[in-house]
């Protein structure tokens, strides 16, 4: 969004303070190769975004629109070119203390629950270290912990999966491990990046489902990030749509698969699976997505776009209202100018 622009804070919408907020962040990577030196890549752009308690927000796009950079900028492992972010509606302090604080209350899952695993170390070991590190159990107390947190996942019984090394599980049992080592610290939030992306399709509804066991009983905030667009739908109360490092279109998770707005989402939905779908989809848009050193003047998406018109290739359209707590940034919701009503 441009400077200008009503800055739409994206996410449920729920009374009282979210648990994790994100006001106006933005990302440029510098370039330090030969020759691209003083040009940066805009990887995330102005987004405004609240994770409230109990929640399950949903950000979609497809490789490269800037959804895993997000979800790094949200848990501190990347700083911020600028905006700001806020826990408890406190902004989040620089010094080495409140940085461990901060990341015993925001833990990122990763993608792939092997390589975030050592190979070297049994499970026990996995969980225990955070215990370590941020708690003062020890002995027995340490490992009652560590069955406990294991069972939490569902994996029974807890003390033989502790005893187990990673090579020993199975994709789905070592995400569930992943999972388990990052609620031992307590965290407020939880920031999963494409977790089922890598598991067989027969075991990722179980991986959702534990998502959404631990919103309810633990009074999570989560933030899934996926190109999947039908789990998200599945799971998350709101979904966010971003493009080429921007957020294009925000609502109920319902509304904004069964009423897109904007041209990208509809191309998101034209090509997720549906079996109820009679016919191959018409995937409505062309190209690829662009470059994020030279992103296109006004919408990002409008060389794709098959309704492009003048204006969106000149300008960046603001989110516009589209629903009942949905907005997209397209021109194609604007309302007519007094110029236009007076020419027809």
């Amino acid at each position: 969004m441009t400077e200008t622009s009503t800055a739409v804070v994206h996410g449920p919408k729920r009374e009282g303070v979210p648990a994790l907020e994100a006001r106006r962040l933005t990302k440029h990577f510098p370039l330090t190769s030969l020759g691209e030196r003083g040009r940066v890549v805009h990887a995330v752009e102005d987004v405004s975004l609240a994770l409230p308690e109990k929640t399950v927000t949903a950000v979609v796009g497809e490789s490269g629109s800037g959804k895993s950079t997000l979800a790094r900028l949200l848990t501190g492992l990347i700083k911020p070119t600028s905006g700001e972010l806020l826990l408890d509606g406190s902004p989040v302090g620089t010094s080495a203390r409140e940085r461990r604080a901060y990341t015993s209350d925001v833990h990122l899952v990763l993608q792939d629950p092997f390589s975030s695993l050592n190979a070297a170390h049994s499970v026990k070991y996995h969980i225990e270290r955070p215990l370590k590190l941020h708690t003062k159990l020890r002995g027995a107390e340490l490992e009652a912990k560590t069955v406990e947190l294991l069972e939490r996942v569902s994996l029974h019984p807890g003390t033989d999966f502790a005893a187990k090394f990673p090579h020993e599980l199975s994709g789905g049992q070592r995400q569930r491990v992943a999972i388990a080592r990052g609620l031992a610290v307590g965290p407020r939030v939880l920031l999963a990046d494409e977790p089922v992306s890598m598991l067989d399709v027969s075991i990722r509804l179980g991986v959702l489902n534990l998502f959404d066991e631990l919103r309810e009983n633990e009074n999570l905030a989560i933030l899934y990030v996926t190109h999947d667009i039908a789990s998200a739908r599945y799971l998350a109360d709101t979904i966010v749509v971003m493009y080429a490092g921007e957020v294009v279109e925000s609502g109920p998770a319902t509304q904004i698969t069964d009423s897109p707005q904007h041209p990208y989402t509809q191309l998101l939905l034209s090509a997720a699976p549906d079996p109820s779908r009679g016919q191959a989809p018409v995937l409505r848009g062309k190209g690829s997505p662009p470059s994020l050193v030279t992103p296109p003047t006004g919408c990002r998406f409008h060389p794709r776009c098959p309704f492009a018109m003048p204006v969106c290739e000149e300008r960046t359209p603001p989110p516009l209202p589209a629903g009942a707590d949905q907005v997209a940034a397209c021109w194609l919701l604007a309302p007519p100018t007094a110029e236009a009503a007076s020419a027809g």
